[in-house]
């Protein structure tokens, strides 16, 4: 996400804040939904209901955090009608968006936004840059698990699937097998080569194996080598791609230790709960 389309997004989420008269923060469901990028209250309602069965499980008061209010709204000819809405701590606001629509892009945004404790564009950037790392290096595991079925359904065996998959690294990497980049790279023993890469390169290594997966299925390929042969044709030609833009995978410096930050991550989740401040009272109802 753009430094200025992510200060846009910013500027909206701080406008939509309101406060309390004993100081506390919070947002409207109705201003939040259309923040998240939702057309419809009754598919925001789901993530809501699913946040408010979290804040359940953590042991939460959910009263605290979720305050339910009836507001009136104009409709033609001066007619009213009743909607129903939600009060929204800044705790409520963060379990809405872990439970939300992941592919879309406020999602992201939103859960940086509301766990970070404060709304500096830096560190809401660093936080969605964490994300979007860890949600390429889901898909990727994810691409590879499907990899590991398809060509042990069609004679190979895990030793067949390390091979293939170190065969793909080399022609992605300039030569440079799956062991060379670990040493190249300095990752600690025992640990998967793309838990340090960036997230470009987990992207390009995830598109490679998906393509692998369709033409192994889509052509019935069967044994070693006419998969080893189909990954590394895929991954020669992402690294064509990627070199028509001047970008060599090899020679990107490595990420940090993705399993370090989703530590670090969940120590700011924690947080998010134990700093928001909760409702002392139930609001009374206002007009839209």
């Amino acid at each position: 996400m753009e430094s200025k389309r992510v200060e846009q997004i910013k500027n909206q989420f701080d406008v939509a804040l309101q406060m309390t008269e004993e100081k506390i923060e919070y947002w409207y469901a109705r201003d939040l939904m259309v923040l998240l990028g939702y057309t419809e209250w009754r598919n925001f309602q789901r993530s809501i209901l699913r946040a408010i069965e979290s804040c359940k499980t953590s042991g939460i008061e959910v009263g605290d955090h979720f305050v339910e209010v009836n507001k009136m709204i104009n409709l033609a000819k001066g007619a009213k009608r009743q909607i129903q809405d939600y009060m929204l701590t800044r705790y409520a606001c963060y379990l809405i968006a872990m439970n939300g629509d992941t592919t879309k892009e406020e999602i992201a945004f939103a859960q940086s936004y509301f766990a970070v404790q404060t709304r500096k564009q830096e560190i809401i950037e660093e936080r969605i840059a964490y994300i979007e790392r860890m949600q390429a290096r889901n898909r990727l595991r994810e691409s590879e698990k499907r990899l590991s079925q398809n060509i042990y359904e069609r004679g190979v065996d895990d030793a067949g699937f390390a091979r293939i998959r170190s065969r793909g690294d080399e022609a992605l990497f300039g030569g440079y097998s799956t062991r060379e980049m670990k040493e190249k790279l300095g990752v600690v023993e025992g640990r998967p080569l793309a838990d340090f890469l960036p997230t470009l390169t987990i992207a390009a290594k995830n598109l490679a194996t998906e393509m692998t997966n369709y033409n192994v299925e889509d052509k019935a390929l069967y044994g070693e080598t006419d998969i080893t042969t189909e990954h590394v044709q895929n991954n020669a030609d992402i690294r064509a791609m990627l070199g028509a833009r001047g970008i060599k995978p090899e020679e990107l410096p490595p990420a940090e230790d993705i399993r370090r930050l989703e530590r670090k991550a969940k120590g700011q989740d924690k947080k998010v709960a134990e700093k928001s401040s909760s409702f002392s009272i139930t609001p009374d109802n206002s007009e839209y």
